[in-house]
């Protein structure tokens, strides 16, 4: 369990990356469909206005998976997705806040998962693959990555 007197005893001065979870849930309508994404519209800044996986920072007594799923709730209330971890994205400059490192999870939902905007999202909802919005930081290539991890071909995002 997490203790803050024990955390406190092993600081020290070199800077920590933040630690963030991001979930990319896939769905298709049919067999015959291309896949649909779900995406959250940013309600706050970085990259208000923009589209992304639900995600967020990890919170210090959770679990990666346990983050994912917290946050997947708290940004949509989405429930009962089962989520696979497939990549972690650290690219130097992915947050204009700080160092940022982001474990991805992809999980597959059905159509009777309607996603409600909740929390620092300002609205919710399914794009399929080839007509994606303008997309956060690099929320396209956890898109990419994740797609592929899931088995599913041919999705290209016009940078």
């Amino acid at each position: 369990m997490y203790s803050a007197e024990l955390f406190m005893s092993y600081c020290y001065e070199y800077p920590r990356p933040m630690v963030c979870v991001d979930a990319l849930i896939i769905r298709k309508l049919s067999e015959n469909l291309q896949a649909e994404v779900l995406l959250i519209q940013r309600k706050k800044e970085p990259y208000k206005g923009t589209w992304a996986c639900p995600g967020g920072f990890l919170e210090m007594e959770e679990t990666l998976e346990e983050g994912a799923v917290r946050e997947l709730r708290e940004e949509t209330g989405l429930e009962g997705i089962e989520l696979t971890q497939f990549h972690a994205f650290g690219d130097l400059h992915r947050d204009p806040r700080g160092r940022n490192i982001s474990i991805a999870f992809y999980g597959f939902a059905t159509v009777q998962h309607q996603p409600q905007a909740a929390d620092d999202a300002a609205n919710a909802a399914w794009f399929a693959v080839n007509q994606l919005p303008i997309l956060a930081t690099d929320h396209d290539n956890i898109i990419e990555k994740g797609l592929k991890a899931a088995g599913i071909e041919g999705f290209y995002y016009e940078r």
